[in-house]
């Protein structure tokens, strides 16, 4: 036998017993590679956090076995009773934590959590609002090359040319001109509060459903450091990992009924939640991942702890420390700094594009994204920005100092850009920095 796979696979009865390394040295070794990327670099993308071992543990369970096509209480597989009550539980612990009416949690992430809001809402061809991706929006939210922008009329609003904000005032004008059926408030590289309110009376005006994208700030409004959207918006979407530390998947959260039900859905027989539920099934997807679904569970169970609130601040108040440290070190910041737990360099004054810093930082051990900036005219494979985000670094218990340090780490490589022997010893100075540190899921198993 060439490997201790092929002796399972020979030998019925002894299949499924051996651990990973004995049936994948390959990828065992690219899991023990990963790993010690985490724990030797700094993990400062907006969108990447660190599971617990708990999530990571239910993510990986037998729940991944089972097949529970439909609802709970509705299945087409019999078998279910467990897998209901679990289900169940993810709901209502969504429900508490976020304080509203509906949720569906079997969505494969946030973009087709998107796309069934789109599918219950409207019809081909209606009109959406949002914030283009080059201004901070998300490409579900009518960008040219998504769905949302090839199957739908798209109208963006603007942030404000000097402010760099939503520019509300102007917001309302479009809105009133164009008449949306509806408008997305929420972004990917958006550094300041959304005024959800403010939102709500626009869309009240022009008879829009109004949906937030929570993807990036659900931790957050858990955490009660951001205002919380649910009881301003229609529906509510996320992703489950990101600043909540779940598991990779999405979420919606609803009211039950649809307010604008005579007026744009008159012939429907199903309330907006039952819609929602029936766009993601059987419209959009199959089976849930219930193994997503259990490490949800848990992740909620993890936020609603009172600690959770002091991460969600220590999040912001990192990301505010980093971005002034690197204010105080030249550069320049879009919207001049951030209340939230990222951050968007603007390096249309340096000489390289974002990308060619993105790739410089990442060979020193420090990990971003490259990322477009308002106005900004070179190709989205390019881009003139880098985002940076607070919430992994802060899983792993760094506070306000650190932020200094680093700072000095990206300062250091962004001004010698092409002094490879200065990126190799920050490359080493930047491991040594972060073996100080716990990393969540991978220290403490």
């Amino acid at each position: 036998m060439k490997n201790s796979a092929d002796a399972a696979i020979a030998a019925p009865g002894t299949y499924g017993w051996s651990s990973l390394v004995h049936v994948d040295y390959r990828v065992h070794e690219l899991l023990l590679r990963q790993e010690r990327q985490e724990q030797t670099t700094l993990k400062l993308i907006a969108s990447e956090n660190f599971a617990s071992s708990a999530v990571l543990e239910a993510t990986g369970s037998i729940f991944t076995n089972k097949y529970a096509e439909g609802y709970p209480g509705s299945r087409y597989y019999a078998g279910n009773e467990i897998v209901d009550e679990l289900e169940n539980l993810a709901i209502e612990r969504l429900k508490a934590l976020f304080g509203c009416e509906h949720a569906n949690v079997q969505p494969y992430s946030g973009s087709p959590a998107n796309q069934a809001v789109y599918r219950a809402l409207l019809s081909p061809r209606d009109k959406v609002m949002g914030l283009p991706l080059p201004e901070g929006g998300h490409l579900t939210h009518g960008w040219a090359v998504n769905f949302s922008g090839t199957d739908y009329q798209r109208v963006a609003y603007r942030l404000h040319e000097k402010t760099q904000q939503i520019d509300y005032d102007r917001l309302r004008e479009t809105a009133k001109r164009e008449r949306p059926k509806l408008i997305w408030i929420g972004g990917t590289a958006y550094p300041r509060i959304f005024d959800y309110a403010a939102m709500a009376e626009i869309a009240s005006e022009v008879n829009s459903y109004l949906v937030a994208d929570i993807a990036h700030i659900s931790g957050l409004v858990v955490a009660g450091v951001h205002p919380n959207p649910v009881r301003h918006c229609d529906v509510v979407t996320s992703t489950s990992h990101k600043s909540i530390r779940g598991p990779r998947g999405g979420f919606i959260l609803s009211r039950n009924e649809d307010r604008y039900q005579p007026l744009y859905h008159p012939k429907s027989k199903h309330n907006l939640a039952k819609r929602i539920d029936r766009a993601v099934f059987p419209l959009l997807q199959g089976g849930p991942h219930m193994n997503t679904i259990a490490a949800l569970a848990v992740a909620l169970q993890e936020a609603a702890n009172p600690s959770f609130r002091i991460y969600g601040q220590q999040i912001v108040n990192n990301a505010k420390a980093l971005g002034q440290a690197l204010l105080e070190r030249g550069y320049e910041l879009v919207t001049g700094g951030t209340d939230n737990h990222m951050l968007i360099l603007d390096l249309r004054n340096r000489p390289l594009s974002g990308k060619a810093y993105a790739d410089r930082l990442a060979r020193a051990g420090i990990i971003t994204n490259f990322n477009m900036v308002p106005g900004d005219r070179r190709h989205p494979g390019l881009t003139s920005g880098i985002r940076l985000g607070t919430p992994a670094v802060t899983s792993m218990g760094m506070r306000e100092t650190e932020m200094v340090q680093i700072a000095d780490f990206i300062d250091s490589v962004c001004r010698k850009p092409d002094d490879q022997e200065l990126h190799a010893r920050v490359r080493r100075d930047v491991a040594d920095f972060c073996t100080a540190f716990d990393v969540p899921g991978i220290s403490d198993r």
